[in-house]
């Protein structure tokens, strides 16, 4: 992805994104295909190097994996549509302004292992229900049902080995116009905008200094 200097994201930021967003999309490429293997999952992050995920045995993602065992991980979220209003520059026409989209996306490149020994994949799979349903009283893993579904399951250890993060706010903007960009956001109030506007106005923060952000 096209990643400008503005929208350029530091390490504790991108680290702070994935410790509150542990669903994306896992792609393999594999070797000479048409198109890669993109699927859907949940994931756990140890917070540095480390992720952990689990799909059913028939999943096509272990061919293109057993081909070339590399990986991204993508995860896009806390996105809004910026209407040509609000991007127009202060003292502009509102109608000359160019809409366009806020979002924040972390990609993570990955040297993946594949794990199907029965007592590695019940710890990976505990380690999930640690993360996804703290004190849920759920039977560690493995109970005699288990036992019988830890084979149609594979475990994915994904080593990461780059990272590509964007978090696109206005961060071309002058602190004013994006003032104002906020302003629109709390006024929408619509899907993702109370979380957009968060991640504006701490960039701004962050960029300008407390005075700039009211």
């Amino acid at each position: 992805m096209l990643i400008h200097p503005w929208d350029e994201a530091g390490e504790d930021e991108w680290r702070g994104f994935l410790a509150e967003h542990d669903f994306g999309q896992l792609v393999a490429g594999g070797r000479n295909r048409d198109l890669p293997v993109v699927v859907p999952t949940h994931f756990v992050f140890d917070g540095d190097r480390t992720v952990w995920l689990h799909l059913a045995r028939p999943n096509p993602v272990w061919a293109p994996l057993a081909e070339h065992p590399r990986a991204l991980l993508t995860v896009v979220d806390d996105y809004v549509y910026a209407p040509a209003r609000w991007q127009a520059p202060p003292g502009t026409p509102a109608e000359h302004g160019v809409p366009t989209s806020f979002y924040a996306s972390v990609q993570l490149a990955c040297d993946a292992r594949v794990v199907d020994d029965p007592d590695e994949k019940a710890t990976v799979l505990n380690r999930q229900l640690d993360h996804f349903e703290p004190g849920s009283g759920r039977v560690p893993v493995p109970t005699e049902a288990d036992r019988r579904l830890l084979p149609g399951l594979r475990v994915l250890e994904l080593t990461v080995t780059g990272v590509r993060a964007k978090f696109k706010y206005a961060g071309n903007k002058q602190a004013e116009h994006r003032q104002e960009i906020a302003a629109g956001l709390a006024e929408r109030a619509g899907h993702s905008d109370d979380r957009a506007r968060a991640h504006l106005l701490r960039r701004l923060e962050q960029s300008a200094g407390p005075a700039a952000v009211q």
